[in-house]
């Protein structure tokens, strides 16, 4: 048992390390932390360690130490999922009918091209995924997992590109609040829909989930409000009161037989807010521990993925699957945000950010394969696929703003010119 402690608690130390260094040499590049830190993930597994003489990644990552690390994967999620959720703002759901119409068009545009992909290019994806390619449930969850958005990095994004405050950044952080709720709230009809064994008929879960839902906002959430509030209270630390609230709904979601991130993400949602913005002093903790322990995540996400043995096959998905995530979110995104008066430079700036996926992607990718709706194969594939739609943000976002720099120019110029004359 000595040994095992020791070979867990070395094993966090390497990811901390790792992920902490490439994610500072993402940054140093132009990119979100979390993309070096997939990246770090990915490459500590059978993608490349594992393909050094010895195989590295299965000594440092032994069979019965990656439980272990499962466990505080799964714990990070949660917060992670928590911090989603709170993030939420639900007054910039009043930022008009444009973010609405962006959110129905960005997210049913590229499932309905998923569905049709799937239907039309069936053979392409058995051969990739011949076990799971032939079920009803299938086609809706890759539906679900090309029309994601990605808040929490798609609000960072913002946040660090200068974006905040903006039409398109309003916009594009609105919209993504409704594509996430939406999104999640599909992923559990596919996942009642694929028949998951469970202590209770799908009917009774997902009616024991509305009745714990309703049960969280009409009691819990003002409750909370009140035990918060109090003047000069002693045990009104928020920090502990919303880690058992997450950590709590997350332990009845799982037990419902849903996963865990359901629970994490609702009681974020249900997490009392001050006039409507969440409590920095809630936020910045949760968050702080979830970013620290997420390298976990991505180790284990990593552990399951071999990018090398993707054949010709799965590199056609990628190509199939990248058009349809890309193309299916940024066009209605840009052509919805033109119609409601949002100009060229705004409306390409709200599709490049919506097209986002990030660390959500890779939850909705997990908990499908956890629940045996796609193969490990096509798992690869659609990893690589969030991968590249999250890396072409950034690079995006800048030539957007250079253009912004060259009609300024431009425009400053003929000034000068017509000031001359």
């Amino acid at each position: 048992m000595s040994h095992l402690i020791a070979t867990v608690l070395g094993d966090v130390a390497l990811v901390v390390l790792v992920s902490w260094l490439c994610g500072g040499l993402a940054r140093r590049l132009g990119q979100p932390a979390v993309i070096g830190q997939i990246f770090a993930g990915i490459a500590l597994g059978p993608t490349l360690l594992g393909r050094l003489p010895g195989d590295p990644s299965t000594y440092l990552f032994p069979a019965e130490a990656r439980p272990f690390l499962a466990m505080l994967a799964q714990t990070a999620v949660v917060l992670f999922m928590f911090a989603a959720g709170y993030e939420i703002d639900f007054r910039t759901f009043r930022a008009g009918r444009a973010a609405v119409s962006i959110a129905v068009a960005a997210l049913l545009v590229p499932m309905a091209l998923a569905v049709a992909v799937v239907e039309w290019c069936g053979g392409l994806f058995s051969a990739v995924d011949p076990g799971h390619a032939d079920q009803g449930s299938f086609a809706m969850f890759m539906a679900v997992a090309v029309s994601i958005t990605a808040l929490p990095v798609l609000a960072a994004i913002v946040r660090e590109r200068g974006a905040a405050g903006t039409p398109a950044g309003t916009v594009a952080i609105a919209a993504a609040g409704f594509m996430d709720v939406a999104a999640w709230l599909v992923l559990i009809a596919v996942l009642s829909d694929a028949g998951q064994t469970t202590r209770w008929p799908w009917p009774t879960v997902l009616a024991l989930l509305a009745v714990f839902s309703a049960f969280l906002f009409a009691v819990v959430r003002p409750v909370l409000r009140w035990w918060l509030e109090r003047p000069a209270a002693v045990m009104s630390d928020p920090v502990p009161v919303a880690l058992v609230l997450a950590l709590g709904s997350a332990w009845v979601t799982e037990s419902l037989g849903l996963h865990a991130v359901f629970g994490g993400f609702l009681a974020g949602l249900a997490m009392p807010r001050r006039d409507g913005v969440p409590n920095v002093q809630v936020l910045k903790p949760v968050e702080h521990t979830s970013r620290m322990l997420l390298p976990l995540f991505f180790v284990t996400t990593g552990l399951s993925v071999d990018i090398g043995t993707l054949g010709a096959d799965g590199l056609a998905v990628l190509g199939v699957i990248l058009l349809v995530a890309v193309v299916g979110k940024t066009a209605p995104a840009y052509g919805v945000a033109r119609l409601h008066a949002l100009d060229a430079r705004q409306s390409a700036l709200v599709a490049v950010m919506v097209n986002t996926r990030g660390l959500t992607e890779l939850i909705v990718l997990d908990i499908g394969r956890s629940a045996g709706l796609i193969g490990e194969q096509l798992y690869a594939v659609l990893v690589l696929m969030a991968l590249v739609t999250t890396f072409m943000t950034g690079p995006l976002l800048q030539l957007l703003g250079k253009e912004r720099d060259k009609v300024g120019k431009k425009s400053r110029s003929t000034e000068g010119l017509e000031l001359h004359h």
